[in-house]
C-alpha cells in the first residue's frame, strides 16, 4: 500500500540516506534467501549483534520470513553471554556490526557446533565462515523465490515469532516466545491508541534485544507505514532529535532524566529576568498539565507563556512536532516528570515486560486518559489484575507462548486461568490505573521484620539533581543504607553553589 513511501533513513557520510518500503521488502527476501543457502533450518534461530541499523531490522525479518527465529543480543554482551545465548536458541546463523563483535563469536565458535556463518553488517574477514553484508545478494541466488514462498506459507498464528532474552539479572536469561499472533495484535493495538500514521517519523535509537524498542521502530511502522530513522548513537541523539523532529518519542527515565540534567545546567547560565520568566513560565507549565489531567481549562496566560518559552524549549530539544512523549521499561521520578510537564511536555508512562510483548498498560496525554506518577489503564482489549499478595497479573492476547525449553518457569509465570505472574507489586485506583510501587523480589525485609520497598525511596533520591543512580539496601539489617553515585555534570556547579572546591567524583564523595 505505501511501497514508495520512506520506510527506514540513516546517515552515511554526514548525509541522510533513504530506503523505500517496497526496497525493504525486497532486501528481507533477498536476505532471507541467503540466510537459507548459508544452511539456516527451519526453526532455527538468527542471532543478530549490533546498534540499530537497516541491517538489523532486515535480519530480523529475514530469519522470520525463512521461518526460523530470531533472537537478538545486547550490543554490551560479553563473548561468555553470546555464546549462552546462541547455544541455548540454537543458533544456525549470527549477524553482527563489525569486526569487535565478531571477535566475541571468533572466541567461543568452536563451543557452537549448530552455527554455520557468520554474516557482517559493515566490513569483511578472512574466515570463510564469515560473509560481508555485500555477498548476500549473490548466495541469495542459489535459493529460488519458491523454496522462501513455502517456507512463508507453513507459518501459523501461534508459531514463536521471535525471541526476547531477558537480562538476567538473577541467573542466566530465559527466551521469552512471542508468537506472531502477539507481535501483529499488539502492534495493531499500538497504532490504533498512539493514533500513527504513515506520516509519522520516529528515531530508533533504544536496544534492539528489547521488546520495547521493537514494537515502537520495527511493528508500529510495518503495521501503519510510518518511517524510522536510526539515531547514529546514544550520544548524538541530542543532535539527531533536532535534525529527525520526530513526532513520537519514547524514552527511558535515564534518557529523560540526562535531557533534564543538561537542561537544567544550560538554566544555570540565564540572566535574573530570563530565569524570572522562565519559572514563572514553568508554574504555569505545572498547572496546566495537572488541570489537563482532570479535563479542566488551561490557566491564565498559559498561551503566553507558551508562545514566550515552551515553544522554543521545544524547538531547541526538536521535539516541536512531537504529539506524545512516552517513559518506559523502568519507573521514573516525580521529579523528572514535573519538570517536563512544567514544560508543556507531558511525559505518559507505558508499563510492561517482555512476557506481554510490550505494553500492558497505556497513559495518553488527554482528559482522564493520564495521571502523573501512575502507569495508566490496561491497554484496550487486554485485562490487569492485582492478586492478594498485591503481585500485578495480566492477561491478554499479548501474553506470551512461554519460556524456549523452560516449562517449569512457564507454568510459574502463566496460571491455569491465563493469568501472567508480572512480579512487581502494585495497585489499582477507581479510575482503573495502575501503579507500580515495587519488585516483589527486591522487597526489603528488615531484622525488625519491616517490608521496605525500595523503590519509592530511590525514586525520592534520584529526585537530588546531584545523585545519578541510587540503590537502597538493608535486608536483615537494623537500619536502611543508601549507596549512589554522583553525576559528573553536576559536581562542579553544585560544589560552587555549597562553597565547596571538589573538583572531582572522588573529592566530592569524600
Amino acid at each position: 500500500q505505501f511501497g514508495a513511501n520512506i520506510a527506514l533513513k540513516t546517515k552515511q557520510g554526514g548525509r541522510w540516506e533513504s530506503m523505500t518500503w517496497r526496497e525493504y521488502y525486497h532486501q528481507v527476501k533477498i536476505t532471507a534467501r541467503a540466510f537459507m543457502a548459508l544452511g539456516l533450518e527451519q526453526g532455527k534461530a538468527v542471532n543478530i549483534l549490533g546498534n540499530n541499523c537497516p541491517q538489523w531490522f532486515i535480519s530480523d525479518l529475514a530469519a522470520i520470513f525463512a521461518g526460523a527465529i530470531p533472537g537478538g543480543i545486547y550490543a554490551t554482551s560479553s563473548p561468555e553471554q553470546c555464546q549462552y545465548i546462541a547455544e541455548h536458541s540454537e543458533a544456525n546463523i549470527v549477524v553482527v556490526e563489525n569486526a569487535d563483535q565478531l571477535a566475541k563469536f571468533k572466541t567461543v565458535w568452536s563451543q557452537l557446533p549448530a552455527l554455520k556463518a557468520i554474516v557482517m553488517m559493515n566490513g569483511s574477514d578472512d574466515d570463510e565462515r564469515v560473509y560481508a553484508w555485500e555477498d548476500l545478494p549473490t548466495i541469495a541466488g542459489k535459493i529460488p523465490e519458491t523454496e522462501l514462498d513455502g517456507r512463508m506459507e507453513a507459518q501459523d498464528p501461534d508459531d514463536c515469532c521471535t525471541l526476547i532474552y531477558t537480562s538476567g539479572t538473577t541467573g542466566n536469561p530465559k527466551g521469552v516466545m512471542i508468537t506472531h499472533d502477539n507481535a501483529v495484535w499488539t502492534a495493531r493495538q499500538a497504532v490504533s491508541f498512539t493514533g500513527a500514521r504513515p506520516n509519522d517519523e520516529l528515531i530508533s535509537y533504544l536496544p534492539l534485544s528489547h521488546i520495547a524498542e521493537q514494537v515502537v521502530s520495527l511493528l508500529v511502522p510495518m503495521t501503519v507505514g510510518c518511517t524510522t530513522w536510526f539515531a547514529e548513537s546514544l550520544d548524538q541523539l541530542g543532535d539527531n532529535l533536532r535534525e529527525v523532529r520526530p513526532t513520537l518519542f519514547v524514552g527511558v527515565p535515564r534518557v529523560w532524566e540526562k535531557i533534564q540534567a543538561k537542561m537544567v545546567a544550560a538554566g544555570a547560565q540565564n540572566s535574573g529576568l530570563k530565569k524570572k520568566i522562565a519559572a514563572w513560565a514553568r508554574g504555569k507549565g505545572l498547572a496546566n498539565g495537572y488541570a489537563r489531567q482532570e479535563g479542566m481549562p488551561a490557566p491564565g496566560f498559559f498561551n503566553l507563556a507558551h508562545k514566550l518559552v515552551f515553544s522554543k524549549v521545544h524547538e531547541r530539544l526538536g521535539l516541536d512536532r512531537c504529539r506524545l512523549f512516552i517513559s518506559t521499561a523502568a519507573p521514573i521520578s516525580l521529579d523528572t516528570l514535573e519538570f517536563f510537564m512544567s514544560l508543556d511536555i507531558p511525559i505518559t508512562e507505558v508499563y510492561g515486560m517482555s512476557e506481554c510483548t510490550g505494553p500492558a498498560t497505556v497513559s495518553l496525554p488527554e482528559p482522564f486518559k493520564y495521571r502523573t506518577g501512575w502507569a495508566g489503564p490496561a491497554m484496550p482489549g487486554t485485562e490487569i489484575a492485582v492478586s492478594e499478595d498485591g503481585e500485578v497479573l495480566m492477561r491478554g492476547r499479548h501474553v506470551f507462548k512461554g519460556y524456549f525449553k523452560n516449562d517449569a518457569a512457564t507454568r510459574e509465570t502463566i496460571d491455569a486461568e491465563g493469568w501472567l505472574h508480572s512480579g512487581d507489586v502494585g495497585m489499582i485506583d477507581d479510575k482503573g490505573f495502575l501503579k507500580i510501587t515495587d519488585r516483589m523480589k527486591e522487597l526489603i525485609i528488615t531484622a525488625g521484620g519491616e517490608n521496605v520497598p525500595p523503590q519509592v525511596l530511590e525514586g525520592k533520591y534520584k529526585a537530588i539533581p546531584l545523585l545519578s543512580q541510587v540503590v537502597i539496601i538493608g535486608d536483615r539489617r537494623k537500619h536502611m543504607a543508601a549507596l549512589f553515585t554522583l553525576d559528573p555534570d553536576k559536581i562542579e556547579p553544585t560544589a560552587a553553589q555549597a562553597g565547596s572546591n571538589a573538583a572531582n567524583a572522588v573529592e566530592a564523595a569524600a
